[in-house]
């Protein structure tokens, strides 16, 4: 079985780790909320907050994540209110006894309030310059979102899970394959661009008067859509009122080609069964038992069979539009 763990991160260790790229603590780590790496927080000898964020073992690359930095850090130079990691003799991606990290400077702020949309079309101006950005290259390491990774994997990891009770079994993986299939039916992106990849309000953070666009651990190629349909809530009336204030501040800089509205709920769908996945894959970590005691219970799968019937339903709905 692959490692994935952390079992021997220790404090010290972690320590030892910031220290070798010249950077002193003085005061303790303070874990933050992030269960796929480990991050922490902690003040240095230079009176400076910094974050330090160890990677899980096994899960991209050493060339995947140098691209996830150098993306970051073109959008910064592009002006981009971006958080990009802090290069040490030109050097942002480090390694000590094993465990890759990298340091950012911490960033303080309160999160994005979706229902303002003030904020919400400054975020569509935000997300169409990073895209202006995002499609003047390609990723050449990075994975597209497509039904390989965020379907037909996830549907492997969340069956071969004793979390998935047996009684239930046979009517999760039916509604599942289901949907599976209408997906497959209506996901065909017509362009793949850079991404952000995982845009949703926890990764927007109201800062110094500005937004702020943090983690871009999970960006990957796929439709510019991606960046923008966790920011729809609500009622369709009220979605399509966000979509057309998200949009109007977008196509300040970046175009939208209309015709990616039909991905919504595909883009939807993959990410729900993808969420499945992820905590059935990361299982055998402490960190997950432990969180997330309720996706062992029956009621967890029961509203998991629900859910995935109404999403069943809604891909068979017209697409959102911005026109009557």
């Amino acid at each position: 079985m692959t490692d994935f763990s952390f079992q021997n991160l220790t404090p010290d260790l972690i320590l030892d780790a910031i220290e070798s790229v010249g950077i002193y603590p003085e005061s303790g780590l303070l874990p933050l909320n992030s269960y796929e790496n480990r991050v922490y927080q902690f003040r240095a000898d230079d009176n400076r907050r910094y974050v330090a964020k160890f990677y899980r073992p096994e899960r991209w690359h050493s060339e995947q994540i140098q691209e996830e930095h150098d993306f970051t850090l073109a959008l910064q130079q592009a002006e981009v209110p971006v958080v990009s990691p802090l290069r040490v003799d030109g050097q942002s991606l480090f390694e000590h006894q094993g465990y890759r990290f990298c340091l950012f400077p911490s960033v303080g702020g309160r999160q994005f309030e979706m229902d303002n949309l003030d904020h919400l079309e400054m975020l569509g101006r935000y997300i169409g310059r990073l895209h202006s950005v995002a499609m003047q290259e390609e990723f050449a390491h990075r994975p597209a979102i497509d039904t390989a990774s965020y379907l037909h994997q996830p549907r492997t990891d969340i069956l071969a899970s004793d979390c998935l009770p047996d009684t239930l079994r046979l009517a999760f993986s039916t509604v599942l394959d289901q949907v599976i299939n209408k997906v497959e039916e209506k996901f065909t992106p017509f362009q793949q661009i850079r991404l952000h990849g995982d845009c949703h309000a926890g990764n927007i953070l109201w800062s110094q008067e500005q937004l702020m666009i943090v983690d871009l651990d999970d960006c990957r190629r796929g439709p510019a859509v991606q960046d923008l349909w966790m920011m729809l809530s609500g009622d369709r009336q009220n979605q399509v009122m966000q979509l057309d204030t998200l949009l109007s501040g977008y196509e300040e800089f970046a175009a939208f080609d209309t015709r990616e509205l039909a991905l919504i709920e595909p883009l939807r769908a993959m990410r729900m069964v993808h969420y499945m996945g992820w905590l059935a894959k990361r299982w055998h970590d402490p960190a997950f038992p432990r969180n997330f005691s309720w996706f062992a219970t029956d009621k967890y799968w029961e509203q998991q069979i629900l859910a995935l019937k109404e999403q069943l339903a809604a891909l068979d709905e017209a697409a959102i539009s911005l026109y009557p």
